[in-house]
């Protein structure tokens, strides 16, 4: 981070305009051609701009955001927090897709927040001896398979899941729903420590942000987002979890739900979405792995893949670049992150397949053999 430029001070401050949002954020600067014009953009400008209204407009107060921007500038520079705004490098490119992915992040680790693969793993706050066993072994069944476990640092599973990875020498990143001047719940705080040591913490909100109600839901997108995988264990009829399986279906993320006794309020969850097919059932890390096709680890893949390449053409080097980067991905952020026409990402996708590089899944989603 440059300390002389001012375009973090202005990234900063577009997260602090009432009303301004993820999707309003990122218009707004892709209308006015940049983070600082848009501070810049006379009012009657603005209202140009579509769904941006006058309310939005009459509220803006540009100097008491470049105010609140100043002061938590000098927060995270004392605590070595990583600002990271969506139009980084670093910015979790997985979320770059989401349409609500939050405009800024603040990190506190060494993770890698583009690791190839990337799990998330939530459930139940109450979780039952049964909720922890199975996550337990989840985790450790993964631990050949170099991903990245992400969770919400709450009590229960997502507590179960952190420790977990880090006995098992898997990084792991807990995303919080307040600022990074406070862990909560309390009792998580030495575990917080460790993992920033060997995983990370994130959120998207300032310091003086409390966990409160409405943040949860807004933590669940960036659960969802970031993940290739989402791997609920133990959930209730309705819940934080469910919330975050709900996103992650949106996102074309692949949901996983391990099952649980029909007798058991906390596997009510899990055993609906299997039910409804809005979750495929999990009974060990081996079946998470089969269905995403990391049987192999990503350096033979990737090996493997390489040996290939002379024999690609340039457009199908691409996409194949993209998705050993990206992991599973839709057919419309294929087209986005190659700067092909869609006629012509299918045309080449069909040739890869035909070639055996990649596969298919439902919903357009495609993934390297």
């Amino acid at each position: 981070m440059d300390r002389n430029d001012n375009t973090l001070l202005y990234q900063m401050a577009l997260t602090q305009i009432p009303g301004v949002g993820s999707i309003i954020g990122k218009k707004l600067v892709s209308y006015c051609g940049g983070v600082e014009a848009v501070f810049k953009e006379k009012k009657r400008n603005l209202l140009k701009i579509p769904g941006v209204g006058s309310v939005l407009v009459r509220g803006f107060n540009r100097n008491e955001a470049l105010a609140k921007a100043e002061k938590e500038i000098k927060f995270i520079e004392k605590g070595r927090i990583n600002p990271i705004f969506y139009l980084d490098k670093e910015y979790p490119q997985r979320l770059i897709h989401c349409i609500d992915g939050p405009l800024m992040l603040f990190y506190r680790g060494i993770a890698n927040l583009n690791s190839p693969r990337i799990v998330s793993i939530v459930g139940t706050r109450k979780a039952t001896n049964y909720g922890r066993y199975c996550c337990q072994k989840i985790v450790e069944g993964l631990a050949d398979s170099n991903v990245l476990i992400i969770s919400g640092l709450a009590y229960g599973i997502d507590t179960c899941a952190h420790k977990s990875s880090l006995i098992n020498g898997i990084k792991t990143i807990g995303v919080l729903a307040h600022g990074l001047d406070r862990i909560y719940p309390w009792l998580n705080r030495k575990l917080a420590g460790q993992m920033v040591k060997e995983g990370g913490l994130i959120t998207e909100f300032f310091s003086g942000t409390l966990p409160d109600r409405e943040n949860f839901p807004k933590r669940n997108r960036i659960i969802a987002g970031m993940a290739d995988a989402v791997v609920v264990i133990e959930a209730a009829h309705k819940g934080g979890a469910l919330i975050t399986a709900d996103i992650a279906n949106s996102y074309n993320r692949e949901v996983f739900a391990i099952p649980g006794r029909i007798d058991s309020q906390y596997s009510v969850g899990c055993n609906q979405m299997i039910k409804m097919n809005k979750a495929a059932l999990a009974e060990s890390a081996e079946d998470i792995k089969f269905i995403m096709g990391w049987e192999r680890s990503v350096e033979e893949t990737s090996s493997g893949q390489t040996r290939l390449f002379i024999d690609l053409s340039e457009e199908e080097e691409t996409i194949i670049n993209l998705l050993e980067t990206n992991g599973k991905s839709g057919i419309d952020w294929i087209a986005l992150s190659s700067n092909m026409s869609m006629s012509k990402v299918a045309s080449v996708l069909l040739h890869l397949e035909f070639k055996g590089l990649i596969k298919s899944l439902p919903g357009k989603i495609y993934t390297l053999y």
